[in-house]
């Protein structure tokens, strides 16, 4: 995760739905726009609903585009809608990873800490709850220690498993991060660079793992990646492969898996006059071989003036047969970031 130190906020002010009684030149065509962004938010398959979000927390919906509040799509994606994350309590933020689990949103900071969310409709009981991890690399008591950048999670036995940096580690938790159950810090990770490790990680659902270093390359320029064949933490020995992402700057910040198999990889990339950047790519692991380079199939990519951020966490939901990504940022805990959570549809087919 880079220090970030100054980055523009030109993009515009949060959008909220709310009519005025005010005709101006123009008036009806952007009413137009919002009503139509306003239907999709309402819409959209969420296992959410952000008119009521808990106690402690304000969630304020946010356009794509603050130019042109209509707009719905960048590059292959659908836009279904977006929020500005603010929490009373201080540890908020900083979100790294994120997995859906039990309709409940987790997300894991890299200081250790876990934020559940869940948003429900009017007559329903709201679910926010945050804690820290109960363990992990090192005893806590500096950041340091639990870096935790990537998470990934399975269903059916309820364990989380999260990638530290510095440390350069694997942790498995129970279900709920209650408990840790076991932790590998394995070889092929061994000379990974500190605050540069194991940014993204995703288990497939036949049980192995894919883990990509943020920056650290191989020869030809492609990232390092490792493909384990199992569980990491029972001592699975990965195999070395080069990934090839959506072009210079950008770092995999997360993955998770699609319905049909394949893998999206969520990306990063910031520049002192540019600001971040943002790309998502598809890779199939059936063609993953050792040491040979996968390239990625660009989805999107997206900058200022488009609404972005920090994007590190992503997560993958289905609905009534549609396929939702979902993105949230990192505020590095710094006043000129934000934490976003911003959902897309994969169209079929693609």
């Amino acid at each position: 995760m880079p220090a970030i130190a100054f980055r523009r906020r030109e993009q515009g002010c949060p959008l909220r739905f709310r009519m005025v009684a005010v005709r101006l030149p123009g008036y009806s065509r952007a009413m137009h726009r919002l009503a139509l962004l306003a239907a999709l938010v309402a819409l959209a398959p969420l296992p959410l609903a952000f008119r009521q979000p808990p106690q402690g927390l304000s969630a304020t919906p946010i356009a794509l585009d603050p130019r042109d509040p209509g707009r719905t799509s960048v590059g292959r994606l659908r836009y279904l809608g977006g929020w500005v994350l603010r929490g009373t309590d201080r540890r908020f933020g900083g979100v790294s990873s994120m997995t859906i689990e039990d309709g409940r949103f987790v997300l894991l900071s890299d200081g250790g800490v876990v934020t559940r969310i869940r948003f429900v409709g009017a007559g329903a009981q709201p679910d926010y709850a945050m804690s820290e991890l109960p363990d992990g690399p090192g005893d806590g008591a500096v950041k340091a220690d639990r870096d935790s950048e990537s998470s990934t999670f399975d269903p059916a036995s309820g364990h989380v498993w999260a990638g530290f940096e510095t440390a350069n580690q694997i942790w498995r938790y129970t279900k709920g991060f209650a408990a840790a159950d076991g932790h590998a810090a394995p070889a092929a990770m061994a000379d990974w660079p500190n605050n540069e490790g194991a940014e993204a990680m995703v288990r497939l659902r036949d049980g192995r793992f894919i883990v990509f270093a943020e920056t650290k390359r191989r020869t030809d320029g492609s990232h390092v990646a490792l493909l384990f064949p199992g569980d990491p933490v029972d001592g699975a020995a990965p195999i070395a492969f080069g990934y090839r992402g959506p072009g210079r700057g950008f770092a995999p910040t997360d993955a998770a898996q699609l319905p049909d198999g394949r893998v999206v990889v969520l990306h990063r990339r910031f520049g002192v006059t540019t600001g971040f950047a943002t790309a998502l790519t598809i890779i199939d692991p059936a063609q993953i071989r050792p040491e040979q380079d996968i390239d990625g199939t660009l989805l999107a990519t997206w900058a200022p003036p488009l609404t972005v951020d920090n994007m590190e966490a992503l997560a993958i939901t289905q609905s009534r047969g549609r396929t939702i990504l979902w993105i949230a940022s990192d505020d590095n805990y710094f006043a000129l970031e934000r934490t976003l959570l911003m959902a897309f549809e994969l169209p079929a087919g693609i």
